[in-house]
């Protein structure tokens, strides 16, 4: 008997074939950051979903362009960051570097203590079925940068942090390193998120260098002229070291060392117990200590207009032995007044750690790169709109477990 195959083919523009698959994948839709209403659907179709049976998704997880990720039930602290490598699983690799890593697990159920310092890898309670032509990638949240917590995503067989391949079918891991404070987390605990990107279909349309320029002359995205127009999707932005330049006024913050352990799920810490306000006084400079974290802002309000996702990107060494955020995503509707299509009053906050040497920086400094990208589709919701956001309309803005410094508490410092 002949079997004949269903398989149908063409030919490509240089005479090779094409299968079916070929053109329908040719024909899909854009390529691009995956919005609300797509990872919605991922979830429907089991694309996403948790490791423990009684656990589900919680709607508010999902954000504009990403969804959140939660702590599983248990921490395992280790000697060491590591990949697992070509071949191996994050446990098999765990195994390997200490046959007995079971039996020194930290129950998170009821909450427990990370100690500043220390590597942890802590299971996530979310896994993921992704399909051929979808890739996924991770980013602290920004609470978690303005915390000085390094976290980054692992995925089994994994041989780069934050990057999930397409077609990557399993669990999720979580290394987890507090710099600077010690942290109380439980199961739960959202510390990270992960955004999907569609890598197979019709290209989306990229920004055209007359479309750049409008961006920024318009101020959708930025609220002051930008020279440096060059690189097409990529916005310099500068650090802001003297406000209003009035004296004393606070224009960032230094972690205090040995401050007392925070639980990441209070929003009543006052700041002046874990930060040392860096006033403005006569000069617009700042000289960063070696291996001190700062909080700074930047001196340009941004935006993310609707259709665009952002993502900050490490600033070029070469520049300065220092290093700019943790927390790489902007999703849609950052900054952004609906009003008047322009960019609002959201000023970048930074997150800023000298290395090795002291190193100089001055108001008006370039310290990082915004990228901008199309979306595969506008999301449904929008940050600070539609949803709760936390820093939404942010100036010089601490993480969200601290109060504001009060008049009062002015004395203090």
């Amino acid at each position: 008997m002949t079997v004949h195959s269903t398989q149908k083919y063409s030919l490509t523009e240089d005479g090779a074939s094409a299968t079916s698959e070929d053109v329908v994948a040719r024909n899909a839709p854009y390529t691009g950051i995956f919005p609300y209403q797509k990872i919605k659907e991922m979830l429907d179709n089991k694309e996403i979903g948790t490791t423990e049976i009684l656990t589900n998704i919680e709607l508010d997880q999902i954000q504009p362009a990403s969804i959140d990720l939660r702590l599983g039930h248990y921490a395992y602290p280790v000697r060491s960051s590591f990949l697992p490598g070509a071949g191996n699983t994050v446990l098999q690799k765990m195994h390997q570097l200490d046959e007995h890593f079971d039996d020194f697990k930290i129950d998170l159920r009821n909450g427990a203590v990370l100690e500043v310092g220390r590597v942890y890898v802590i299971p996530l309670l979310e896994n993921i079925k992704l399909k051929s032509e979808v890739a996924a990638f991770a980013s602290p949240k920004s609470s978690t940068g303005r915390l000085d917590i390094l976290t980054r995503l692992i995925a089994d067989k994994a041989t780069l942090f934050d990057q999930v391949e397409s077609g990557y079918e399993g669990n999720l891991y979580i290394e987890v390193v507090p710099r600077s404070f010690s942290i109380v987390v439980k199961t739960g605990t959202r510390l990270n998120q992960l955004r999907f990107r569609r890598s197979r279909g019709e290209d989306a349309k990229p920004i055209t260098v007359e479309e750049w320029k409008k961006l920024i002359e318009e101020r959708q995205i930025v609220d002051r002229h930008h020279n440096d127009t060059s690189k097409r999707g990529m916005l310099p932005f500068t650090i802001d070291l003297q406000g209003d330049k009035k004296d004393q006024e606070i224009i960032g913050y230094k972690a205090r060392k040995h401050a007392n352990r925070i639980d990441l799920e209070r929003r009543d810490y006052n700041p002046l117990d874990f930060w040392e306000p860096i006033q403005y006084h006569k000069t617009s400079s700042l000289i960063l200590e070696p291996d001190a974290f700062y909080i700074l802002m930047t001196r340009e309000a941004i935006a993310v207009p609707p259709e665009y996702a952002a993502e900050m990107l490490p600033y070029d060494t070469r520049a300065g032995e220092f290093r700019v955020h943790y927390a790489g995503f902007f999703d849609p509707g950052f900054g952004w007044n609906a009003e008047t299509n322009k960019a609002g009053g959201s000023r970048g906050v930074l997150e800023v750690r000298s290395h090795e040497v002291p190193f100089l920086l001055e108001h008006g400094q370039t310290v990082g790169w915004l990228r901008y990208e199309r979306m595969a589709a506008a999301p449904e919701i929008l940050y600070g709109q539609e949803m709760k956001s936390n820093y939404q309309g942010q100036g010089l803005k601490l993480a969200k477990q601290f109060l504001s410094i009060s008049a009062s508490d002015r004395h203090r410092y």
